[in-house]
Order: structure tokens, then C-alpha cells, then sequence
């Protein structure tokens, strides 16, 4: 017993008192259930503090989901095994079918060379990792942060994106494949967790370089230096390298030999390699300051790429990946066999129209300018939206840049006929008030400056005719630039570029620019593009996204194609009285060679800035034809003007492609009967009479307060006003000067004539009889002969400067 005296205040506790509770109810220090004497009282959650977990909850929930994730990667690591190769090392070809199931060309013969990483320069090693993983050698296999945020936006629809190291990416190549799903994610993490612990760094950076597509058909890092470069991977500069390096982020669309348009980001990607390589200290600024970007080689197409073969083949596999149906990898996997909508008739049809009407009369031993000649082409099906025929050049074993899809030259007046749907379908009014239609009055003097804009804007003339006061539809016959630039302000330009859009012109097109000049055409389009766009036309405004493909299978199982749903892009009534001002163009204008083929027609010509390209656009109510011609020379690869090409002053779009056009669509549709369009026309857009050469002008609309026009052209310098020597007739009119008509100025054919040569201006004359003054240049421009009209031929396709030959235009047509 404690000798201690008790501590002041304490007492023996009484028995019958609770310990350390309280005291029933009523007790003074602690609370006790008025209904319960002798037990103690809990104190009760009450409110929101139920709905909450309780410490112990919250503990418990993360031990045993610590504990299932921990089982998880257990159990994954245990049950899954690093398998054998994958498909990729022995990859299939795929087939490529026609329409009707015959067989267009086969592809996908993997080229690979494996090589040890001792033949790998050293800095090719080092730009690779630059470029896809620069902490690989002090990483681990896995990041578990980027495959967790991977995952999550793959699971959760935002897109895929890629998470991986080297060693992941190797595991995905080698191993599995290249779809995007949570199970191959999940494979591939413990995968790469085993192997990481197996091999060395230097065995998974070599299997990496030795299975990575770098496009071209080139897998691993040998066959893409031999594919770019002609040369094995140890002689490889640093700098062509970083290039190499650069295409693993995306093959197909940083090559800049066949997707010149992809160069200004497949340069600013090579940069990045560089700059990553000077970071890590792998490469000394002074070096990466002198480096120049090395262009690779031009691409060597695999045998039976031949002829067409090799376009249509690359224009489809474009197709495919930019629509995401399948990425460029798993499809040069192999295995796919891919029905077409190319018509194999049709396709004939198309390389037989240019053979005949263009390639067979170069001259290229004789004539410099023959050697510079490319043509491009597409036809779509309006209804449906399949791309029926393509040409992409002469040869993919020779001109392997395909000219049906390439974006770099000017579309020129082609896009004139989209300013006039912009207008039609915003019920737009001139800077006085009066609405637009066919029959609205403009001023179609050369340079004469645009109102209503922000900036000073006076484009000239082809051919620098002034018109004075024109209707649209006229103004449309004879592509008067004036016109159609104040057009687009009246509109206003963002709405041009809208209904553009709208009607199938990407969004992202080079130079395409909102401003008065986008009226002429200085986009740059492809022919592919601008068909899409004609092809909404020619479908009263309702588009329907093209496509190439039928069906795509593989092993029995067919992939899923995107929905290709229909949608009214601009009104009927605006496509439509487009429609009818370009069956004028056809049949009164710089189309008329169009009427060859047979069929009711609708078209648009343009010619390029200095001449550099000439285009034909044009439809049937049941077939739309783009046919383009371009000039580039075979070496250099520079953009050419066409003059004096085929012997000719100038080449315009209603020369050579509408000829070409004529040809193809007389022979697509020779089984088919003629069917005219049926439209539905905006009011006051209904044509009146055509008036005789010695007739007034057409009267104006009724909401027009305007004194009607003089359809007479300004006088320019070369030739008399007397209608030409041989019944020329007084006053006849061309769009070349008036150089006396003559016997050189038109040929007998009573009014229409072919500008004087069988390969000169495709347009009407508006004389009466035989020889009635020249026949208008193409798309409005001058005929080309000698001062006063005698001696010289008249009106070759885009005309001339009158008093002789003229050098190539520096405006658009």
C-alpha cells in the first residue's frame, strides 16, 4: 500500500457510480439517455455528417483498392508472356480492286533490312531518341503517368494519343499492333515491364530502329535511308538523320518530296530533333546552327505502280488514313483487300481523252515548254459522291507527284462561280442597293478600283478590255475580272469564303484568303477539291463527301467506313442559277468546246497566274469533270508557265482541258441518253434573248435603275474597228481587239468560230455568217495577231497581246 497521502480533492470513487461515463439521466458532467437509466449516451451523426464516410471508411476503401491494384499488376505480370512477332515481320500485300471487283494494283511488299546497332551512327541514335524519348536510357520501361492519361482519353473518347517510351513503342511494333484500345494498352504495359527486365537498353533501341515504319513502304532504319536517301544508314549525316528521325512521328504526311504542302511542319518538326539533340548535349550548337535541311530523294515506286496504277493506289491509302479508317501503319501491315468506286471503264476513258487530246501532240524533242506540260483530273458521280475516274499524271513511275491532288497551283476564275452562289444565297445587293442576279448591271472596266473595301483593290482585265457596263451572266462568259472582284465585296468576302467552304472547299486550303483577290482564284486547290465543290453544284447545292471506297476487308471481316451523309449546303435556287450561268459559259462563252461532248453542259474555265496552270470545270446533270493542266519543271521541280507549250502562244482552260473534258465525258456517258438540267431559278434570274451583233444590249431587270450597257469592249491598240477584211462585218466583236476578223481571224463555221487555228480560243464570235470577226480568246483573253489583224493566226487559247504574241499573263483570268 502507497505510503502517499491521497492528492487533494480525491475520494473514493463509489461503486455505484460509472466509471469514466455518464451518470444516467440527469447527470451534471455527462449527458445519459433520458430514456435509458444507467446506460451511456452516444452522441448521433445527424444532417449531411451521415452521408459521409467516416476515417475508418475512407482508410478501408484505400487499402482495398491499394490491394486490388496491387493484385492486378501481380497477376498481369505473372499471366501475361512476351509472344512471338506479330504479323508486321511477315506482312501481307494489299489488293486494290476496281468498282467491279477486278484487280487495279497490289502493294504493302515490306521492305526491311535489320541491322545491328553498331552500324547505326551514333548520332542517328541520338536524333531518334531527340525525337521520341529522350530519357531512355534512365527511364524505366513504362510511364505510368502518360499510359494512365493515354488510357484515360482513349476510354473516354477525346482521341488517342500516344503515352509510350521506346521500349513501349517496340513492344506495340514488334508484338501487337497498332489499334488503340485499353486491352492492347493493358498488354503492352506488362510487356514492356518484362522486358525492360530481360534485355538490354541497346537490344530494345535496336529491335525499335529495325521495326519503325518511316513511310515509302521502309521499315526499320535501313531500308528508310536507302528510301530517302539512296544510301545505307552508316553513311547517314546528322542532319539527314534528325529528318528520319522526324518522319516516325508521321510517315505519310512529312514527306515533303510527295506532300509538299506538309513542308513548313515537317521542317519545324526537324527543328525540334535538332533543338532536342543540342538540349541533351548529343549535339554542339555551333553544328546545329549550320545545319541545312537535307532533301531527301524523289520517291522510286514499287513495280506494277505503273501508269495510273500508282496514283490511285496513293490517293486511296491518303484517303483511308485521313479519314481514319485505318492508320498509316496497320495498313502497311497488309492484308486488306480494298474495293473501290473507280469505274474501270471510265478510268480507260479518262487516260485515253488525254493521250489523245494532249500527250500525243507534245513535242517535247522540238519544244522546250512541251517538257514542262502535267495534267491532273478528276470525275465524281454528283449523286453519290464516289470519285469514278482520276488521272494523276503520265506516269507514277515517272511523275510520281500526283497532279489530281497536289495544292499548289492557283484554281484562277474556276472560283468565280462560288462569289456568285455566295450572292444568290445571302440575297446580296450591289454597293447601290440593287440585288444580284444574272442580269444585274456592273462596270467591267480594267482596273477599275473596287468600292466598299478596306483596301485599294483594281484588278485588270484579262487581256486589259474594259467592258463598261456588263450583266453578270456576260461577265461570266467572258470572265471579266472587274466584275467579279467588286461581286465578292458586295457579298462580302468572309460569306464567299463561307459558301466555298460550304460547298466542299477545304477550310485549311493554302492562300485561301479572305479579301477582294480571293474572287480570281489565287487559292490553291486541288482538282480533287474543286470537283467536290462543282459536284455540290451540279447536285442543286446538296453535298455529299466524296469518298474512293467502297468496302475495305481483312480476314473475313469488313472495317467500318465513315457515314457519308448528305447535306443541303446552299440552297437550290442558288446552286441552281449558278448552274444556268455556267451552261452560258458552255454555250456562249469561253466553254464552248465543251459541246462536243454531246451532253447539256455547265462549266467554268481559268488560267493562272503567269500562265502557270489552266483549268476546265464543268458537269452533266449526272458527272462532274475537273481537268486541270499545269506547268513544272522535270528537274527542278519549280512551278512553269505554259506559254508556247503544244505550240501554242498561251494555254487556257478553254483550250486543252476543255477539249480533254469534251473527249472524256462524250465516252463516260455514251450509253447514256442526253438529259438536260432541270432548275429551280432565283427571281428576275431568267434569261432574256440573246440580241444580235447590231442589236441594243438586253434590257435591264425591273429593280435595276441602271441605263443598259454597251456590250462593246473599250478599242485597244492593234487592229481597225472595221469587223476584218473578209466579211468581218462592221463592228464585229471579239475579245481579242477586234484585229480586222478576217481570214485569219475566224474560221467559216457561220458565228462560232475556234479562234482562227484548231488549237486557238474556244469561244463564239457575236458577228453574223461566215468569218464574223475573231472568236474570243479563252476566258476572255486577246487573240494573237500581228497589228491590224492581218497574217497572224487569231485567238490561240488565252489570246495575245494585240500586234503580236504576247508574254505569259501576270494576273489571273
Amino acid at each position: 500500500m502507497s505510503d502517499q497521502s491521497p492528492a487533494a480533492g480525491w475520494t473514493p470513487r463509489d461503486p455505484d457510480t460509472p466509471p469514466h461515463g455518464g451518470g444516467g439521466p440527469g447527470h451534471p458532467d455527462r449527458p445519459g439517455h433520458p430514456d435509458r437509466p444507467g446506460k451511456n449516451a452516444r452522441r448521433h451523426r445527424t444532417g449531411l455528417r451521415r452521408l459521409l464516410p467516416t476515417w475508418r471508411m475512407v482508410l478501408g476503401a484505400v487499402l482495398l483498392i491499394a490491394l486490388l491494384i496491387g493484385g492486378g499488376l501481380v497477376a498481369g505480370y505473372l499471366l501475361v508472356d512476351i509472344p512471338p512477332a506479330n504479323a508486321a515481320a511477315t506482312a501481307q500485300s494489299n489488293v486494290y480492286l476496281y468498282s467491279d471487283g477486278s484487280q487495279i494494283a497490289r502493294d504493302g511488299e515490306v521492305n526491311r533490312v535489320n541491322v545491328p546497332l553498331s552500324q547505326i551512327p551514333l548520332t542517328v541514335q541520338e536524333a531518334v531518341l531527340a525525337a521520341e524519348d529522350r530519357d531512355f536510357y534512365s527511364e524505366r520501361a513504362v510511364d505510368p503517368k502518360a499510359m494512365v492519361r493515354a488510357a484515360w482519353n482513349t476510354a473516354t473518347g477525346k482521341g488517342t494519343q500516344s503515352g509510350s517510351t521506346i521500349t513501349q513503342q517496340y513492344v506495340k511494333n514488334y508484338y501487337l499492333g497498332q489499334e488503340q484500345t485499353l486491352k492492347r494498352k493493358a498488354k503492352e504495359f506488362f510487356i514492356a515491364i518484362k522486358l525492360g527486365r530481360e534485355k538490354s537498353k541497346a537490344y530494345i533501341l535496336e529491335g525499335y530502329l529495325n521495326t519503325s515504319y518511316f513511310g515509302r513502304n521502309a521499315y526499320g532504319i535501313q531500308a528508310a535511308s536507302q528510301a530517302y536517301y539512296g544510301k545505307d544508314v552508316g553513311s547517314l549525316t546528322t542532319a539527314e538523320g534528325a529528318y528520319l528521325a522526324t518522319l516516325l512521328n508521321s510517315p505519310s504526311a512529312f514527306d515533303v518530296v510527295s506532300h509538299p504542302q506538309s513542308r513548313t511542319r515537317a521542317l519545324a518538326r526537324w527543328n525540334y530533333v535538332l533543338d532536342g539533340m543540342v538540349k541533351k548535349g548529343w549535339l554542339p550548337a555551333a553544328e546545329r546552327a549550320a545545319t541545312q535541311f537535307p532533301e531527301p530523294g524523289k520517291v522510286r515506286a514499287a513495280a506494277g505502280l505503273s501508269g495510273q496504277r500508282g496514283y490511285l493506289v496513293e490517293a486511296i491509302k491518303e484517303f483511308i488514313v485521313d479519314r481514319k479508317i485505318l492508320d498509316d501503319k496497320t495498313l502497311a501491315e497488309g492484308g486488306y483487300r480494298i474495293r473501290t468506286t473507280i469505274d474501270r471503264r471510265r478510268q480507260a476513258d479518262f487516260v485515253e481523252a488525254v493521250d489523245d487530246q494532249m500527250l500525243g501532240k507534245l513535242d517535247p524533242e522540238t519544244r522546250k515548254a512541251d517538257r514542262l506540260v502535267r495534267a491532273g483530273g478528276v470525275s465524281i458521280d454528283p449523286a453519290t459522291g464516289k470519285v469514278v475516274a482520276m488521272y494523276g499524271g503520265v506516269d507514277y513511275t515517272r511523275q510520281y507527284v500526283n497532279n489530281a491532288t497536289r495544292h499548289d497551283y492557283q484554281v484562277a476564275s474556276t472560283f468565280k462561280p462560288f462569289v456568285f452562289a455566295a450572292a444568290v444565297e445571302n440575297d446580296s445587293r450591289t454597293q447601290d442597293g440593287r440585288r444580284i442576279t444574272p442580269n444585274t448591271i456592273y462596270n467591267g472596266d480594267n482596273k477599275r478600283p473596287v468600292t466598299g473595301g478596306r483596301i485599294r483593290f483594281a484588278p485588270e482585265n484579262e487581256g486589259q478590255i474594259s467592258y463598261g457596263n456588263i450583266t453578270v451572266n456576260t461577265a461570266t462568259d467572258l470572265s471579266v475580272n472587274a466584275v467579279y472582284a467588286q461581286m465578292a465585296v458586295d457579298v462580302g468576302t468572309a460569306k464567299v469564303k463561307k459558301t466555298a467552304i460550304d460547298l466542299g472547299v477545304p477550310e485549311d486550303t493554302p492562300n485561301f484568303v479572305v479579301g477582294p483577290a480571293m474572287a480570281l482564284g489565287t487559292l490553291q486547290a486541288s482538282v480533287l477539291d474543286m470537283t467536290q465543290a462543282y459536284a455540290t453544284l451540279a447536285d442543286h447545292g446538296r453535298r455529299t463527301p466524296y469518298t474512293f471506297v467502297e468496302e475495305i476487308e481483312k480476314g473475313g471481316d469488313k472495317i467500318p467506313l465513315p457515314e457519308r451523309t448528305p447535306v443541303q449546303a446552299i440552297s437550290r435556287e442558288a446552286a441552281d442559277t449558278t448552274t444556268s450561268m455556267l451552261v452560258s459559259v458552255v454555250d456562249n462563252g469561253t466553254g464552248t468546246a465543251a459541246l462536243a461532248a454531246g451532253h447539256p453542259a455547265a462549266g467554268k474555265t481559268g488560267t493562272g497566274e503567269l500562265d502557270r496552270s489552266a483549268w476546265f470545270a464543268a458537269y452533266t446533270p449526272n458527272l462532274v469533270t475537273v481537268v486541270a493542266m499545269m506547268g513544272q519543271d522535270p528537274d527542278t521541280g519549280t512551278l512553269e508557265s505554259l506559254y508556247g507549250a503544244l505550240g501554242e502562244s498561251r494555254i487556257g482552260g478553254g483550250g486543252y482541258p476543255a477539249r480533254i473534258w469534251a473527249a472524256y465525258t462524250k465516252t463516260a456517258l455514251e450509253a447514256t441518253d442526253p438529259v438536260d438540267f432541270e432548275l429551280d431559278l432565283q427571281p428576275g434570274a431568267a434569261q432574256p434573248p440573246p440580241p444580235s451583233s447590231q442589236s441594243n444590249p438586253p434590257p435591264e431587270t425591273p429593280d435595276e435603275d441602271t441605263e443598259p450597257p454597251s456590250l462593246r469592249p473599250t478599242p485597244t491598240s492593234g487592229g481597225q474597228d472595221n469587223g476584218g477584211q473578209d466579211n468581218g462585218g462592221q463592228g464585229g466583236r471579239t475579245q481579242g481587239g477586234r484585229d480586222n476578223g478576217g481570214q485569219d481571224g475566224g474560221r467559216d463555221n457561220g458565228g462560232r468560230t475556234q479562234g482562227g487555228q484548231d488549237d486557238g480560243g474556244t469561244g463564239t464570235s457575236t458577228g453574223r455568217g461566215d468569218d464574223a470577226g475573231t472568236g474570243r480568246g479563252d476566258d476572255g483573253g486577246t487573240t494573237a495577231g500581228t497589228q491590224g489583224g492581218t497574217g497572224g493566226p487569231a485567238g490561240s487559247d488565252g489570246g495575245g497581246v494585240i500586234g503580236g504574241p504576247r508574254p505569259p499573263s501576270a494576273f489571273l483570268e
